[in-house]
């Protein structure tokens, strides 16, 4: 598959800097050194507990924060080299989905008048065309056109995601970057929403990076998945491999301890032991080792790198076992 979007080394680390009768903010390594490719068509879950650097991470991507170290590249091209201008008709291509979707609409404006407003800005002058085109995306994310005159609070939750969505999709987007879109959501609205993202996925030819914790809604929805843990990628795999057979003790116990669609639980490795660290103050080794049941002396020295475990499987843990070649699996 293409990588239409690739991270390479990416870190991002925010304060460390006194502003006007301010005390110095410590700084904060909220990305550490992620590389990741998004394959064009897939969907890609980030996976982590609040305060790991998802969100961080995917306004990164939007140029909506700066990456301190590391690259960016779109269609294999650089864009942190580029102009501010060219940087964001570039990303032009990528658009964001709050999981508030109430808090991105005017509540003085109709719906309609609201996802005509991103055509005009974009150069759309025709008052015809820009009804059409809204009146034809409106019924392709479920909504009547005619809906176009309500305004947003007379939605339900599960419509006001949908006018999220119609407002994006009017902008002809690449890729979406989907931030816990089910959030708040009852489990017969966030089934219908997600069957909607898959059929939004196969018309409009979009990739997604989806932002969520849960669990459940990642197992059912991704090709992939990426596990983060105070900043850093600790577990990669085909969605179907990770939940079958979880690698890194964290992925472990986070899966252990998670309901799933099927009824069943992940083999049950117990639970995390104490609190996450500081991220002012994270360890020079594994961020992980002062919590993972099967720690070493070089777990709290040395940052494991990720390595193939498995075919397309990459786990950073220094007990890990190695990937077998095929002539060691025939054995």
């Amino acid at each position: 598959m293409t990588a239409i979007l690739t991270l390479r080394d990416v870190s991002v680390t925010l304060g460390g800097s006194k502003g006007f009768l301010r005390k110095a903010i410590a700084p904060v390594r909220a990305v550490r050194g992620v590389s990741v490719d998004l394959h064009e068509g897939e969907i890609l879950s980030l996976v982590g507990e609040s305060g790991c650097g998802k969100t961080t991470l995917g306004r990164t991507i939007l140029g909506l924060q700066r990456e301190s170290a590391g690259e960016i590249l779109l269609d294999g091209k650089p864009v942190g080299d580029l102009s501010p201008e060219a940087a964001r008709s570039a990303r032009r291509v990528i658009q964001y989905v709050h999981q508030d979707a109430a808090a991105a609409l005017d509540p003085w404006w109709s719906i309609g008048r609201t996802l005509e407003e991103g055509l005009l800005i974009h150069g759309m002058r025709d008052g015809a065309e820009r009804r059409d085109r809204v009146a034809n995306m409106m019924s392709a994310v479920g909504l009547d056109p005619s809906w176009g005159r309500r305004y947003p609070h007379e939605f339900s939750g599960g419509q006001l995601r949908r006018v999220a969505l119609a407002r994006i999709l009017l902008l002809q987007p690449r890729i979406l970057i989907l931030d816990e879109p089910t959030s708040g959501l009852d489990m017969s609205v966030q089934a219908t929403v997600l069957n909607l993202l898959l059929e939004l996925r196969e018309r409009f030819s979009l990739t997604y990076l989806f932002i969520s914790h849960d669990l459940s809604v990642v197992e059912r929805l991704s090709d992939r998945v990426a596990i983060m843990y105070l900043g850093r990628i600790v577990e990669a795999a085909p969605a179907k491999a990770l939940f079958a057979a979880p690698t890194h003790p964290y992925t472990q116990v986070l899966l252990a301890a998670a309901p799933r669609l099927s009824g069943r639980r992940a083999s049950d490795h117990g639970s995390v032991r104490g609190d996450p660290p500081s991220p002012v103050l994270v360890s020079p080794g594994c961020a992980f080792a002062d919590r993972c049941p099967i720690a070493e002396a070089a777990c709290r020295s040395e940052i494991p790198a990720l390595r193939p475990v498995a075919q397309a499987h990459d786990v950073a843990c220094h007990r890990a076992p190695a990937e077998q070649t095929a002539s060691q699996r025939a054995r």
